[in-house]
């Protein structure tokens, strides 16, 4: 299953950067973020294409209209539904940096536990099964066939920690609050589910959200970096979940090794 939703993430991808390379014109939702026709091209790909899957489960985007959204909220708890970011970052494709992926998740009892994250720009495919493992494929070299890559956490560098943060959205002041006294190493930024991404393939060690993100912004790289030996906690160092009815994330912590964080 893990194999098939990759590949409609990447045909989603490519949906996505046939209108990238020409001009894009943003319009702006209700609640102030960008959307643009990539976003709607993958979007109506990617929920026309998951319930032909096996077990036909239910489809929630971050594009999904309120009939869409009532589809899910009325199934038991338990029952599984798929959620979707068709583009995440979206400011990122607007300012041409490359850092933005599409999400797919699958979500049984309020947990991530499929996730695919696909870069369009790279053709790089972060895809985790919980319990099961996590790899990336990526663009291959000259000569070489594309090829799967295991995935998983490091221990935290004798240096220090690896802190990744977002790019578009960032708060410093209370970023530099929630490290103090943790030894740091390296300060970097990325944008959209990259930061989960960059946790699961061992190059950093730990990412703070400290501001507002959905459940279909974190669901895809959570169950990423879960299946490579992660985890993503909130801020009592309870696992992140996704309520199908509050919508919003805590503030949480997504961690590699256990040595890079506990709660207080």
């Amino acid at each position: 299953m893990c194999a098939r939703v990759a590949a409609l993430c990447e045909a989603a991808g490519d949906a996505i950067l046939a209108i990238y390379q020409g001009e894009v014109v943003a319009q702006w939702k209700g609640d102030g973020t960008p959307l643009t026709a990539a976003d709607q091209a993958s979007h109506e790909l990617l929920v026309a294409s998951l319930p032909l899957l096996p077990g036909h489960y239910p489809v929630v985007s971050e594009e999904s209209s309120e009939l869409d959204q009532a589809a899910v909220d009325r199934t038991p708890e338990a029952a599984p539904y798929w959620l979707v970011d068709p583009l995440d970052g979206t400011k990122e494709f607007l300012s041409r940096n490359g850092e933005f992926t599409v999400n797919v998740a699958l979500i049984w009892r309020g947990q991530p536990v499929l996730g695919v994250v696909h870069v369009p720009a790279t053709g790089d495919t972060y895809a985790g099964v919980v319990g099961v493992g996590a790899t990336w494929v990526g663009t291959p070299q000259a000569g070489l066939a594309r090829a799967a890559r295991a995935l998983g956490v490091r221990p935290v560098p004798a240096a220090g920690l690896t802190v990744v943060g977002s790019r578009s959205h960032g708060d410093a002041a209370a970023l530099e609050a929630f490290l103090g006294g943790r030894r740091v190493a390296a300060l970097s930024s990325a944008g959209s589910s990259l930061k989960f991404c960059l946790l699961a393939r061992g190059e950093a060690d730990l990412y703070p959200r400290l501001g507002r993100t959905m459940i279909w912004d974190t669901a895809a790289g959570q169950a990423v970096l879960t299946a490579a030996g992660g985890g993503v906690y909130r801020l009592d160092g309870t696992p992140l979940g996704c309520s199908n009815v509050a919508l919003d994330n805590p503030h949480f912590v997504a961690v590699g090794s256990p040595g890079a964080w506990s709660a207080p």
